[in-house]
C-alpha cells in the first residue's frame, strides 16, 4: 500500500501550452498531500513562453527545456530520469485534478500489487466521460471502437449511458490513456520507459501492453475523476493527423507486423497522411 512516505513524481510536457497549464499545476501544487510530490514539466521548445511562465508563476516545479521538439515519449523519459519518486503520475497539460483525484489513484494503483499501471476517469469539460481504456490495438478492434466512438460523439442515447456506465466500473483493462496515467517506478524502468519510437500517440498502449507482457496488470480506477480539456494542444498542430498515423504504423510493425503492410496501403488509399 502506498503511504505517506511514499513519493510521487508528476511529470507533465507541454508543447504550446500556456494557456492550458495555469489550471492544471494551481489543480496540483500543494494538493498531493500526504505524498512528498516533485512536479516536472518538460518543454518541447515551445514557441509561447510555456517554460517561462512555468518557471515564474509556479517556482516549485521543476522545468527542463528540451531544445528541440523530441515527441511526448521521449519527453516523457527525460522527466522519468530526472526524477526519484516511488510513483509517476504522466499527465496531460490540458488537464485538470480536483481535490483527492491523485491521490485515489495512487492508492487505488497502490493497493494491487499485481498491477503496474492505473488510469482515470477522465471527464471532458461537459461532463461526459472520455472512452479513456480500451481493448487491445488490432484491426478489428480499432474498427469496433471507432464505430462505437461514432456513436458515442454524436449523442445517441443508448450508446451516451453504456459509455456512462461502464466508465463508473473500476476493473482490469487492456490499456489506459496516457492522459493521466500512475505508474510504479519498478515496472516502469524493467520495461525500458516509453518506446520513443513513438513520436505522440499510441505509446500508452504500448506501455500498457509491455507491463501485461511482464505478467503486471493494468487498472482502471473508476473513483479518481480527473478533467481533460482534451485535445486543444492537437488542434493547434496541423501535424497531429500524421503523427497519430505514424505512431499507429509503428505499432502495428512493433506488434502486428502481418498487418503493418496492409495498413500501410489501406493509408495510402484513404489519403491519410504518414509522412511529410
Amino acid at each position: 500500500m502506498a503511504d505517506n512516505l511514499s513519493s510521487l513524481a508528476i511529470i507533465i510536457v507541454t508543447y504550446n501550452s500556456a494557456t492550458e497549464i495555469g489550471p492544471c499545476l494551481d489543480s496540483l501544487v500543494g494538493h498531493t498531500g500526504p505524498f512528498p510530490t516533485t512536479i516536472t514539466v518538460v518543454d518541447n521548445a515551445s514557441g509561447d513562453g510555456t517554460a517561462g511562465m512555468v518557471r515564474d508563476r509556479w517556482p516549485s516545479v521543476q522545468v527542463i527545456e528540451s531544445p528541440t521538439n523530441v515527441g511526448f515519449s521521449r519527453a516523457n523519459n527525460l522527466g522519468i530520469r530526472a526524477t526519484s519518486g516511488d510513483y509517476v503520475l504522466l499527465l496531460n497539460p490540458d488537464t485538470v485534478a480536483p481535490p483527492g483525484a491523485i491521490q485515489t489513484l495512487v492508492h487505488g494503483l497502490a493497493a494491487h500489487p499485481d498491477a503496474a499501471i492505473a488510469g482515470a476517469r477522465l471527464l471532458n469539460e461537459r461532463g461526459f466521460p472520455e472512452l479513456s481504456w480500451g481493448n487491445p490495438i488490432g484491426p478489428w478492434n480499432e474498427l469496433k471502437r471507432k464505430i462505437f466512438s461514432v456513436l458515442y460523439y454524436r449523442k445517441i442515447r443508448r450508446i451516451v449511458r453504456r459509455v456512462d456506465k461502464l466508465s463508473r466500473q473500476g476493473r482490469e483493462v487492456a490499456w489506459v490513456s496516457g492522459a493521466c496515467m500512475a505508474i510504479r517506478r519498478p515496472d516502469l524502468e524493467a520495461a525500458g520507459l516509453l518506446d520513443e519510437r513513438f513520436f505522440m500517440y499510441t505509446e500508452d498502449v504500448d506501455l500498457c501492453l509491455a507491463m501485461t507482457k511482464r505478467g503486471r496488470t493494468v487498472l482502471y480506477i473508476a473513483a479518481a475523476e480527473v478533467l481533460h480539456y482534451r485535445g486543444r494542444s492537437a488542434a493547434r498542430n496541423p501535424a497531429s493527423e500524421r503523427m497519430y498515423r505514424q505512431s499507429q504504423v509503428a505499432y502495428y510493425e512493433k506488434h502486428l507486423p502481418r498487418w503493418a503492410g496492409l495498413l500501410r496501403t489501406y493509408l495510402k488509399l484513404t489519403g491519410k497522411p504518414i509522412a511529410d
